[in-house]
């Protein structure tokens, strides 16, 4: 299916998203969470359309072969931001802004993708030590990287910032909930901010994928059966979508696929 056949904002249509080689050419795009899963299948896509990717997870191995696979396909070979969201300081996001701008000047698009959900756990016995994680990978971490990333973001002519939402709002899901309902707010503010302004207008998006055969889905659901849901390399075409320039003029873009 061609852009153009598409109509807008519907995430079951854009999953056969058939965009041109060089939708994303001469763009630079930091994705975290870029090891596996959802994010490794976005950034092999992005890559395939021209990105000039920024990698980064806590995973150096999972980075290093990522590197070489989309250095493999032809694609520019990314920079690699190995770091460990759950521990990592205000200043230690600022000095992956500051490294990207030395190294590539600008951006033209962030995906805050990295998750962590931890053990399901009853209410009364959900520890602190996995509400600081949750907080820290799921709300902390994508809120001061975008923070310090949109001076970045402003030496774009058409910048963008998005995140992988997850409707988690239900037993056991403990700070994860918590966190992903607290993302979904962080996208109005963005939105509310940036959209409207004609000096640094800011295309905001989130997506939800709904259950994905990912690494993390088989962990928490180890008796699914293993086509019981999309792999993640079948979800790429609302990433897509979202981060192009056919994606103009929609801010906030929410894409959902329905209940996972």
């Amino acid at each position: 299916m061609h852009s153009t056949d598409l109509p807008p904002a519907d995430y079951h249509q854009l999953l056969h998203y058939d965009a041109p080689a060089d939708l994303l050419a001469g763009r630079v795009i930091l994705v975290t969470g870029a090891a596996q899963g959802i994010g490794r299948a976005v950034a092999l896509r992005y890559a395939r359309h021209g990105a000039k990717l920024v990698l980064l997870d806590w995973d150096r191995a999972g980075l290093d072969s990522l590197s070489d696979e989309i250095v493999a396909q032809g694609s520019l070979e990314p920079l690699l931001c190995p770091a460990d969201l759950s521990g990592i300081t205000i200043s230690g996001l600022r000095e992956i802004a500051d490294h990207i701008a030395k190294r590539l000047g600008r951006l033209d698009g962030l995906l805050n993708n990295a998750a962590w959900i931890g053990a399901l756990t009853p209410f009364e016995h959900y520890p602190p030590a996995s509400w600081t994680k949750v907080m820290n990978i799921n709300l902390a971490a994508p809120f001061f990287l975008t923070q310090w990333c949109m001076p970045l973001l402003h030496k774009g002519s058409d910048p963008v910032v998005g995140f992988s939402l997850q409707a988690a709002s239900r037993a056991y899901w403990g700070g994860f909930a918590m966190a992903k309902a607290a993302q979904e707010a962080l996208i109005g503010v963005l939105a509310d901010e940036y959209h409207g302004q004609s000096a640094h207008p800011v295309r905001i998006f989130g997506i939800d994928t709904g259950a994905v055969m990912t690494p993390g889905r088989r962990l928490h659901y180890p008796g699914e059966a293993s086509e019981a849901h999309p792999l993640p390399e079948q979800v790429t075409g609302p990433y897509l979508y979202a981060m192009g320039p056919e994606a103009r003029g929609t801010s906030p873009l929410v894409l959902r696929a329905g209940a996972g």
